[in-house]
């Protein structure tokens, strides 16, 4: 089924925005005209973006501090839930996702023949550009995955991910901060929801390298995770 024939489905766009005033307006404009409805919370940011996503033709949610991504995209997917979304996609506001990769990411959703589509950016042979170090720690995380859980995916941290209503409101994100990647993923297996990866693109650039995950960040991240099963 394309996604033409879905087009009086409610498909919503959750974005989790700490301080991207620079690039959240371009990332927006190239999600408009494509009938999604599209909430942006800002997660406490210390700039502008709560202000400009204010003159946007989106719904713009604030937390008064900063609670981590994880905690963000719950808020956005709450709220997308209790307007009578039908999908959900998540997605970076940081501009390293492609809009014209929605349309691949929507449709085995639409089509029924999955709970949750999966971003992956190891099925494209033009994502060269990940940085050595990027792609060592991407490994080890897509290793961990499978050791822990079993799924068998190539990029286990990728935000660009559909799910459908029903899974949307079966997944629980728990962990504030950037360990809700791979608990999501968790609850996938969990609940056996059917899941299938796509090939989507992830743009580089020298200010989203900078913003990204350390190999401290990534031990971090683990221990959070774990932590966070303990605590369950």
């Amino acid at each position: 089924m394309s996604l033409d024939a879905n087009s009086a489905r409610r498909i919503w766009i959750v974005m989790a925005a700490y301080n991207e005033s620079s690039r959240l307006e371009r990332t927006i404009v190239g999600l408009l005209g494509r009938n999604y409805s599209i909430v942006v919370v800002d997660d406490g940011s210390r700039d502008d973006t709560f202000a400009v996503a204010r003159t946007l033709p989106v719904w713009a949610l604030r937390h008064p501090i900063n609670c981590g991504q994880g905690a963000a995209l719950q808020t956005g997917i709450d709220f997308a839930l209790l307007h009578d979304a039908d999908v959900i996609v998540t997605f970076d506001a940081d501009g390293q996702h492609d809009p014209g990769d929605i349309a691949a990411i929507l449709e085995p959703v639409l089509s029924g023949e999955v709970d949750v589509t999966l971003g992956s950016r190891f099925l494209r042979n033009d994502n060269d550009g990940i940085p050595r170090t990027r792609r060592v720690l991407l490994q080890a995380a897509i290793l961990f995955t499978r050791l822990t859980n079993g799924l068998q995916l190539t990029d286990t941290h990728n935000g660009f991910r559909a799910f459908s209503r029903d899974a949307a409101k079966r997944i629980r994100i728990r962990q504030p901060r950037m360990a809700h990647a791979s608990e999501i993923l968790d609850q996938i297996a969990f609940h056996k929801l059917r899941y299938v990866e796509v090939p989507v693109t992830i743009r580089y650039t020298g200010e989203t390298l900078a913003k990204g995950q350390t190999s401290w960040d990534t031990l971090r991240i683990t221990g959070q995770l774990v932590a966070g099963r303990f605590w369950q």
